[in-house]
């Protein structure tokens, strides 16, 4: 794609919405939006929100039907991808124990399950070690490969992890352990000893899939290890496998791991979505089926409902249930794991809640004058202080950190995760906190980092951030505007258009769902719904009602404005959406932004 284009002037007016953006319109070359209609027998909205996303007349054509032989990447691009099929061929052919290293979130469960299914189809049943993430933390470590080692395992070979970890791959090759790596993280040009190091953000990578996840890479390995399969001759006596039949392993990776869903990724999820849609995988259905999803499989229902049920296991449960739901076939197991994957779920919300009460509490009052909000208490779950750091970021639209002290460490330590918002690049200040000494241990990058910090200098901490940010700050809360795609009437917010809109699907990052804005319209209903959910009827000048809903908010001025249901009129800004009930389709509006329309 030809890259985001730009915005033009303030939309309605409003330049300090109630959740403090100006509204801008998304600016399209005229020429080139009638293009792509002409050229694709599209309407004019349609080829507007291609433009605006950066397609091309050129492109809009693979970009709305994307197949995966558009897209695919030659696996020889990547380094060292044909040694690492080559290697573990040697392994299968020489029947060598092979164990899968995965990290503990779904990039890392589906990746695993996606290798071992592929081995499993070769004759070989590797086995899996996910780490737990409060006992071992991220990555491979020392003690496990040890153990591994000792019980039998020759090969080891790590997903959506390795390519960082130094110390204990250069200790598996001393005592005899063989590695191969398949990762996608950030990493520097001192590479670890591995037979081999698959990774698109290796420094000498030409293949250009530093966008993909590692359930992505570890999908071109399946690829890479069938051609190294048909080079030796080994599927003449039977079938190859049909890699396709674990593209929804993929996807569901690849849409949790929130990478753009640009190129492969989108064309792999596309994919993916259709094969998930047959619910042909016995772990994927137990799970759909206890929370609910049935039918057509979005990236909603990945993200959204699967998604964080897998993540659960590694956050408050047992960090290798996602794996054990995904490889297994025996229903009664599977409907076991399932259940526990969901009751953990719920936990993990329950752990979550507190820890976000906690949170606010201690920010209340003192968020005005910060450039990053920092809150920290003994006890706290290591599992979730991402998450309510994500939450924080959003209430407040700037950095967060969450930490929880664990004073039965010896010494005690303090354990954060950070999330930050555009134009504040939180990962860099907590290198530059490490370096002054601040921290024990801490990176990430822009958009999220982590920590290990001596409980007493937290306070140092937090004023040593609050004075690096202050300038980033300033310059992106200056600069926050609220993209959306085009004004629409009640009246056109229709079936039909949800429908038309259902085209440019996948949506997700890096391919925003259109935003729509709604000028001087009324609210002629409201009503809290759930704990801090506000459900509404929108009204136009002409009679017309759409129903809406804005999530957590209630205690916020979005929230409080819409429950006031007074006479004013508003600007309402957001997402369509198709709202199912008793069998019955309507439309409804995820609103996320308002502002006056009588000022």
């Amino acid at each position: 794609m030809s890259g985001d284009a730009p915005t033009i002037d303030t939309l309605l007016n409003v330049s300090a919405s109630l959740r403090g953006r100006r509204w801008v319109l998304r600016a399209a070359d005229d020429a080139e939006t009638g293009r792509i209609a002409r050229e694709n027998r599209i309407d004019d909205l349609l080829a507007r929100l291609l433009a605006v996303r950066g397609v091309s007349a050129d492109e809009a054509a693979a970009f709305l039907e994307p197949r995966l032989r558009d897209h695919f990447p030659d696996p020889s691009s990547f380094q060292d991808m044909d040694l690492a099929a080559s290697r573990i061929w040697d392994a299968v052919e020489a029947k060598r124990s092979i164990t899968v290293f995965a990290d503990y979130d779904v990039d890392g469960a589906t990746s695993a399950a996606q290798l071992i299914l592929w081995l499993r189809s070769q004759g070989i049943e590797a086995g899996h070690y996910v780490p737990d993430r409060i006992e071992e933390g991220y990555g491979p470590n020392l003690d496990a490969f040890k153990r591994l080692h000792a019980e039998g395992t020759d090969l080891v070979i790590t997903v959506d992890c390795g390519a960082a970890a130094h110390e204990t791959l250069n200790a598996a090759a001393e005592m005899g352990l063989d590695v191969i790596v398949i990762d996608h993280h950030l990493m520097d040009e001192d590479f670890p000893k591995a037979l081999a190091l698959v990774n698109p953000n290796r420094p000498d990578d030409s293949s250009g899939c530093g966008h993909m996840a590692a359930a992505g890479v570890t999908f071109i390995l399946l690829a890479a290890l069938n051609r190294e399969g048909r080079r030796r001759g080994r599927f003449e006596a039977g079938e190859e496998p049909d890699i396709l039949a674990w593209s929804d392993l993929a996807a569901l990776g690849t849409i949790c791991d929130v990478v753009p869903l640009t190129g492969i990724n989108r064309a792999l999820v596309a994919t993916g979505l259709k094969v998930m849609s047959r619910w042909q995988s016995p772990g994927l259905a137990a799970l759909a089926d206890i929370a609910g999803v049935e039918g057509v499989a979005t990236p909603y229902h990945a993200g959204f409902l699967l998604g964080p049920r897998i993540n659960a296991g590694g956050r408050v449960g047992q960090a290798d249930l996602g794996t054990r739901l995904l490889t297994r076939n025996e229903p009664d197991e599977l409907k076991t794991i399932a259940g526990h994957l969901d009751r953990f779920n719920a936990e993990r919300k329950a752990i979550e809640a507190d820890v976000l009460d906690g949170a606010l509490a201690q920010l209340e009052g003192q968020a005005q004058g910060r450039s990053v909000l920092i809150a920290a208490e003994d006890g706290w779950h290591p599992g979730v202080i991402g998450v309510v750091a994500g939450r924080i970021k959003e209430k407040y639209a700037k950095p967060a950190i969450i930490i929880g002290i664990d004073r039965q460490a010896s010494p005690p330590i303090a354990k954060g995760s950070g999330r930050s918002v555009p134009g504040v690049n939180l990962g860099g200040a907590i290198v530059a906190a490490r370096e002054a000494g601040l921290l024990l241990a801490g990176g990430g990058h822009e958009m999220a980092a982590g920590l290990s910090a001596d409980p007493d200098r937290l306070t140092e901490l937090s004023a040593f951030l609050d004075d690096y940010l202050s300038g980033e700050l300033a310059r992106a809360e200056a600069a926050r505007q609220f993209e959306l795609d085009a004004l629409l009437t009640i009246p056109a917010a229709t079936l039909e258009l949800c429908d038309r809109l259902a085209a440019l699907a996948p949506y997700g990052q890096g391919m925003p769902e259109p935003r729509f804005a709604l000028a001087g319209v009324r609210v002629s209903y409201a009503k809290r719904v759930g704990s801090d959910h506000v459900r509404a009827t929108l009204s136009s000048p002409d009679g017309a009602k759409l129903q809406a809903i804005a999530f957590r908010c209630a205690d916020e001025p979005l929230g409080e404005a819409l429950l006031s249901a007074s006479s004013s009129k508003w600007h309402v800004a957001g997402r369509l959406s198709i709202n199912s009930w008793q069998g019955r389709n309507s439309v409804q509006l995820q609103i996320e932004d308002m502002a006056s329309a009588d000022d």
